[in-house]
C-alpha cells in the first residue's frame, strides 16, 4: 500500500518523460506502445476513483511511430520453382506412399498459393469446406469469419482431385481435408518442414515460410492492378488499413524497376 501511495504522489509530467525515455532505450517501438496504454488505462482508471486529481497523460504527447515492416514476398519464378519440384517429387515417387505424400504436398503448396490462406486456415479445412463442382474452398479466418475462395486454375483443380480421391476414407474418418500419414490432421509445422525440406533440396537458399506464400498472393495480385478491395475480401482482412501494407511493397518494387530498368539508363550522353 505504501507503495502504492508513492507511486501516485511521485506520478507527473515528469516521471512520465522519464518513463517513455527508460522504455524508448529499451524495447520496440510497439512494446512502448503496448506498455503506455496500459499505464495511460490505469492512470485514467485511477482518476475515476477520485484516487489522483489529473491524468498526467492528458498533459503530453505519447505518439509512437512504428517502424514499416514490408511482408516478405517469394519471387515468381522461385514459387514455380517450388511447384515444379512438388510435382517432380511425385513422378519420381517409387512407392505407393511416397507418392501420396507427395501429391498431397503438391496440394497444399498450391492451395496456398491459389488462395493466399494462411498455413492454419489450410490445415483446418474440413472436407465439407473444398468444393469441386463450385470451384471454391471456404476458408475460417480469424474470429471464425467465412471467406469463400474461388478456384479457377485446371491444375489446382486436378491436383486437390487427385489428393482426394487418393485419401477420401482418411479425410472422411479424420474430418479435416488434409491429413498425415496416420490418418491425422496435417500440422502446420508439417508444412513448414515439407516447404524447408523442399526448397533445402532444389538449392533455394531463402529462407521460405508458408505465410510468405500469402504475402505473394497479395503483392502479386497488386501488381496486376487488381483493386486492393477485392485483395482485402481474399485475404480476410476486417480493415483496409492492414491491406495497404502490400502498397509499400508494390511501391518499392516501382522504386527499383524504375532504377534499374528505365530507358535513360542506356543513354550515354556527353
Amino acid at each position: 500500500m505504501i507503495q502504492f501511495q508513492c507511486f501516485t504522489s511521485e506520478l507527473s509530467k515528469q516521471s512520465l518523460w522519464n518513463y517513455i525515455e527508460h522504455l524508448n532505450k529499451s524495447y520496440t517501438p510497439k512494446t512502448v506502445k503496448r506498455k503506455l496504454a496500459t499505464l495511460k488505462a490505469f492512470t485514467h482508471h485511477l482518476l475515476i476513483r477520485d484516487i489522483i486529481d489529473c491524468n498526467p497523460f492528458d498533459k503530453i504527447e505519447t505518439s509512437i511511430k512504428e517502424p514499416v515492416i514490408l511482408p516478405k514476398t517469394i519471387p515468381l519464378d522461385t514459387i514455380g520453382e517450388i511447384l515444379c519440384f512438388a510435382y517432380t517429387q511425385i513422378e519420381k515417387s517409387n512407392t505407393d506412399y511416397k507418392k501420396n505424400s507427395a501429391i498431397r504436398n503438391a496440394a497444399v503448396l498450391e492451395l496456398l498459393f491459389a488462395t493466399g490462406a494462411r498455413v492454419a486456415e489450410i490445415c483446418n479445412l474440413h472436407s465439407q469446406d473444398v468444393d469441386f463442382i463450385g470451384k471454391s474452398v471456404k476458408l475460417y479466418g480469424k474470429g471464425s469469419k467465412e471467406r469463400i475462395i474461388p478456384i479457377e486454375n485446371t491444375s489446382v483443380l486436378t491436383i486437390l482431385s487427385d489428393y482426394y480421391f487418393i485419401h477420401e476414407e482418411k479425410i472422411s474418418d479424420c474430418g479435416y481435408f488434409f491429413v498425415n500419414k496416420y490418418g491425422k490432421r496435417l500440422t502446420e509445422q508439417s508444412v513448414r518442414c515439407m516447404i524447408n525440406s523442399y526448397c533445402q533440396t532444389c538449392g533455394i537458399s531463402m529462407h521460405i515460410t508458408p505465410h510468405m506464400f500469402r504475402h505473394s498472393f497479395a503483392t502479386l495480385l497488386l501488381e496486376q492492378d487488381v483493386d486492393i478491395r477485392y485483395i482485402q475480401k481474399l485475404l480476410g482482412h476486417s480493415s483496409i488499413t492492414t491491406t495497404q501494407i502490400y502498397t509499400h511493397v508494390t511501391s518499392a518494387k516501382q522504386k527499383e524497376i524504375i532504377k534499374t530498368k528505365h530507358p535513360r539508363n542506356n543513354l550515354n550522353i556527353n
